[in-house]
């Protein structure tokens, strides 16, 4: 039943995350936090090794500074940057970085599919005299919000089959 739940437990809260993200446009300070206080018990119920442990403080530490990195410079959301960080702790080092790119390709993908959204709504929203020059300020204005939740649960999927809860969970 551990194995099961050690198995289940991140993806199901990275989904909630995405959704949460979504609909909203924010990821809950309860539910990052829940993500991050979970692996506690879980890296000790699935009798993590000590060193591995380690690693894994590491990883979620690094990436807890890296997000608020992003964060400071206005590419991330708050919530992006703690979600990271927790996500990170149940990555370890050894899948951080198959994490983050699967995470970026993800949010790449996102970032695409919302751009080409907001100019097909552009464009409809565009008619009459003067379409140029309203064209050139709408475009201007296109900023349009990630859900950066989205792409980080589909980053922890597919790197999660390959992290230590699936090839070194007792």
């Amino acid at each position: 039943m551990i194995h099961i739940l050690s198995i289940a437990l991140l993806p199901i809260l990275m989904i909630v995350a995405a959704i949460s993200d979504l609909m909203s446009f924010r990821i809950p300070n309860w539910l990052t936090l829940l993500t991050a206080v979970l692996f506690f018990p879980m890296a000790w119920l699935t009798g993590m090794p000590l060193v591995e442990f380690g690693w894994h403080l590491a990883a979620g530490a690094i990436l807890f500074v890296a997000g608020f990195a992003l964060f400071s410079f206005g590419l991330f959301g708050g919530g992006d940057a703690k979600l990271m960080a927790a996500a990170g702790l149940w990555f370890g080092t050894a899948q951080t970085m198959p994490f983050l790119v699967a995470t970026v390709l993800a949010g790449g993908g996102l970032a695409i599919a919302v751009a080409v959204w907001s100019l097909i709504m552009t464009v409809f929203e565009i008619h009459g005299p003067g379409e140029n020059t309203r064209l050139v300020r709408v475009a201007r204005k296109i900023r349009p919000k990630l859900p950066y939740g989205f792409a980080f649960a589909i980053g922890a999927i597919v790197a999660y089959p390959q992290s230590w809860w699936m090839t070194g969970a007792a």
